[in-house]
């Protein structure tokens, strides 16, 4: 019975540590593109300097993938927090485009080596028969986070200056790097060494559930990215708020919900959800006042909670390579989806309108819908 606990020691310092890293992410969210605006950057440039950030994590996935095979996760998890904080801290001196644009993409790497680890530390300890319960608690050590974080950020920068924002999430980062201190320093499995890095890293069945994180991660790093603006634009004091809404909801759903992960096949949970998040972007597209904010964020939020822990599940559990070599390719498709997205429709805006690159965006939940349909689900039942 013990086999089946899910809050061991090394669990609880897994998830404390990410609730602490993903703090110090999260009051950025809405925070850093206000400060470049501030700074006179234009929205097409706050797209490069908010999208670096995916970029320099994605191209850094297939070597901390490859690394995690040799060395363990608590590691490569110590090494990305300390990136992070230094880089935190740096952000008090450097000034867009150039150097915030350099420091931006370190902590990237930064954020490559900690998700990767934590990501594969998960899926290595968690026991088979409650995996979808497992990742979906681990999961709410972002949730909380991304619910009392932004607005806290936008408190502090309306009550103090960006210089505290940056301080309080340099520390946040060294509380991450304490928690994994802590942990034990055995993995929880071996992680398999690759026969080959560049076939397993580019594994076919690897890409096919990646793709669909890439398309919702497009999606999520545009609105997260210019959401923010627009909110304010529309009278909204602190859209801090809206994000603390979408987590809620995600934390609602992942608690109390998190079991059905293992009561149901993974594809009927995941279609559902691809819908409703659809949906939630068709809404941002009318959204002019405050309460349709707050509904998109409730519609947004309900759409995601259970496909993000659906989708890791069906991922490790089609994998035929090591999974520090999964999780690279799926969260490598994750950070090009938020590095692509911020960039490409911010250039639409640039162009056009709000309303219509919310529509473009929404356009990109509709095209994951026939994705994981007609690829994902169908090809699987094809070649069963």
């Amino acid at each position: 019975m013990d086999n089946q606990r899910i809050f061991t020691r090394d669990f609880t310092l897994v998830f404390l540590s990410q609730f602490a890293f993903y703090s110090a992410s999260s009051m950025l969210i809405p925070t850093l593109p206000i400060y470049l605006s501030r700074l006179g950057s234009r929205e097409e440039a706050i797209g490069l300097m908010i999208g670096v950030f995916s970029v320099s994590s994605l191209l850094l996935r297939p070597s901390v993938g490859r690394l995690l095979s040799r060395v363990s996760e608590r590691q490569v998890m110590l090494t990305g927090s300390l990136i992070s904080g230094l880089a935190s801290f740096a952000y008090l001196f450097a000034l867009p485009f150039w150097p915030f644009f350099l420091v931006r993409a370190v902590q990237g790497v930064g954020y490559a080596f900690v998700s990767t680890g934590a990501n594969t530390l998960i899926a290595n300890m968690g026991p088979p028969e409650r995996r979808g319960q497992t990742l979906s608690y681990f999961y709410v050590s972002f949730n909380i986070p991304f619910a009392l974080a932004p607005a806290f950020g936008m408190f502090l920068i309306n009550r103090y200056d960006f210089v505290v924002l940056f301080l309080f999430s340099t520390g946040l980062y060294v509380a991450s790097l304490a928690f994994v201190a802590g942990m034990g320093r055995s993995r929880a499995e071996p992680t398999a060494i690759p026969t080959h890095p560049r076939e397993s890293f580019f594994n076919r069945e690897n890409l096919r559930t990646s793709m669909v994180s890439f398309f919702m991660h497009v999606i999520w790093g545009t609105v997260t990215t210019f959401l923010p603006l627009y909110a304010v634009s529309h009278g909204v004091t602190n859209p801090g708020l809206i994000f603390s809404v979408v987590a809620f909801m995600l934390i609602f759903g992942r608690v109390f919900a998190g079991r059905v992960l293992d009561l149901y096949r993974r594809e009927s949970i995941i279609l559902p959800c691809l819908v409703v998040y659809a949906i939630a972007m068709v809404i941002l597209i009318f959204s002019r006042t405050f309460p349709m904010f707050m509904l998109m964020a409730v519609v947004w939020g309900s759409g995601h909670s259970l496909f993000y822990p659906a989708l890791v599940a069906l991922a490790i559990e089609r994998a035929n390579s090591s999974r520090g070599s999964l999780m690279a390719t799926f969260t490598a498709a994750s950070d090009l989806g938020v590095g692509l997205g911020p960039v490409i429709m911010g250039i639409i805006l640039q162009h056009t309108s709000y309303p219509v690159m919310f529509a473009c965006v929404a356009l990109a939940g509709v095209l994951n819908i026939f994705y994981f349909q007609f690829v994902v689900k169908t090809g699987k039942r094809n070649r069963a």
